[in-house]
């Protein structure tokens, strides 16, 4: 029997599916929607008839994939070639930073495989502050995101994006080179920002602040600015996508990096997942890193991290595996708990 369509998406879990679109404005209509983006722009909004507090899994716990099935897109090899010609790209003064990728896989024990137990096992071995679990067979989403950035959150006319950039293993190790990269990423978020914002209101409440999680930390700043009359969730989305503080600056220069750069389309990883309440034109949407997801039978992971002039490629290929490496623990059935 298939399972039924479940979103659980910051503090709510949502059931009795009524409604999925693809069309953004969806979210300025009625109703409560989980939201998933995909890095390259293609929404999935379901509109849930019960939305409840969230509560502890009781399903049939998580059972793991075997620890030694995982591959990756790029070996360490091309990884560093990546790094490499990016530098290059930097050099020449084509782009400032870009954000570079690999995806791991492994193939599926089960082909009925609950993403929602997965979910309920990253909450336990990698709470993050904007995880979300969107299970919707009928349109083949099955994803567990355990995300520690948030993308966008409005509240009425007033919205607000915490790009993060720099990562270590603690407030010691971070490098002049992590505040860089945050202050190249809050520049463009600022200027994406501004696109829908009344002119003068964004404004940069908090640089370069260090927050924990699960087996590292990271440099958060927060950006915000207020919605220009008639600017809604599709005009705020297109003017902010894909997230910068995964792309790079300037946007499209590493997009196109990107592009050329990763074996695979990054699916909805780098993209956005959560919720909107479009009854009080409220809503939050992560930057889906640390997110899991099932395609073509297959549990993918991504991993990647922002390239600038200063990067090492070793250095930078353990700054991947450090951000996976919880993750994937979790996703092979180790028990975790803080």
């Amino acid at each position: 029997m298939q399972l039924a369509a479940v979103a659980v998406v910051g503090p709510y879990l949502c059931t009795d599916l009524v409604d999925v679109t693809v069309d953004l404005s969806a979210l300025d209509s009625k109703g409560f929607w989980a939201v998933a983006i995909d890095f390259h722009g293609q929404a999935i909004c379901a509109r849930f008839n019960s939305v409840n507090p969230a509560r502890p899994w009781k399903g049939r716990p998580w059972k793991g994939l075997p620890a030694d099935t995982w591959s990756s897109s790029l070996d360490k090899q091309g990884f560093a070639s990546g790094v490499s010609t990016i530098r290059e790209m930097i050099a020449a003064g084509d782009v400032y930073q870009v954000n570079l990728t690999r995806r791991l896989s492994a193939p599926l024990i089960d082909p009925n495989t609950n993403i929602a137990a997965l979910g309920a096992a990253l909450a336990e071995g990698n709470p993050a502050p904007y995880a979300a679990v969107l299970r919707l067979p009928d349109q083949n989403t099955h994803i567990a995101s355990a995300s520690p950035e948030r993308f966008l959150r409005r509240d009425g006319s007033r919205v607000q994006s915490c790009p993060i950039k720099g990562t270590a293993r603690n407030p010691s190790e971070f490098t002049a080179k992590d505040q860089a990269e945050n202050l190249m990423i809050v520049d463009l978020v600022r200027n994406d920002l501004g696109k829908v914002c009344d002119y003068g209101s964004v404004k940069v409440p908090a640089l370069f602040s260090v927050e924990h999680h699960p087996g590292l930390v990271h440099l958060v700043s927060i950006t915000e600015g207020r919605l220009t009359e008639g600017n809604g969730w599709p005009e705020l989305i297109a003017a902010t996508f894909p997230p910068g503080s995964v792309t790079g600056a300037p946007k499209l220069a590493a997009l196109s990096a990107i592009a050329d750069l990763e074996p695979h389309n990054r699916g909805v990883y780098c993209g956005a997942v959560g919720w909107v309440d479009a009854d009080h034109q409220k809503g939050d949407l992560n930057v889906a890193i640390r997110t899991l997801w099932i395609e073509e039978d297959h549990l993918h992971l991504g991993t990647g991290g922002g390239i600038t002039y200063d990067s090492k490629p070793e250095d930078e290929w353990q700054e991947t595996e450090l951000k996976a490496k919880r993750l994937l623990a979790v996703a092979s059935g180790e028990h975790i708990t803080q």
